[in-house]
């Protein structure tokens, strides 16, 4: 069972940025991809990014797009999400994801269905 620990949410002023990470116990190179979701009380499950984990394609939100960046770190097999700019209405609870899926069409990893494994959430609160 692939464990994924997330890191690095907390409460930021708007405007400011965080750097929220993902570290996934699965070092045998299956992963395939992986991504970022939010959600927010009250509302579905959101995408956000995702990454090829062997190409590092990166694929993004509209409502992220610019003001986010999806990485990776090989050797840690953990992945970031570098946000900035940060509004209120990013609050929400911040999920990253591993998909053991091969696509080629990076759209693929925007659906939550694409993913087989979750982390535990960590919490984003902007404040205004």
């Amino acid at each position: 069972q692939v464990q994924l620990v997330e890191s690095g949410g907390g409460l930021v002023q708007a405007g400011g940025a965080l750097r929220l990470s993902c570290a996934s116990s699965d070092h045998t190179y299956s992963n395939y991809a992986m991504g970022w979701f939010r959600q927010a009380p009250g509302k579905e499950r959101e995408f956000l990014a995702s990454i090829d984990w062997r190409s590092g394609s990166t694929y993004y939100a509209d409502s992220v797009k610019g003001r986010c960046t999806i990485s990776r770190d090989d050797a840690k097999t953990t992945v970031y999400l570098q946000m900035n700019s940060l509004k209120p209405e990013d609050t929400a609870v911040y999920y990253c994801a591993q998909s053991q899926t091969t696509s080629f069409v990076m759209s693929y990893y925007n659906s939550a269905n694409a993913y087989h494994f979750w982390g535990q959430g960590t919490q984003v609160t902007v404040s205004s």
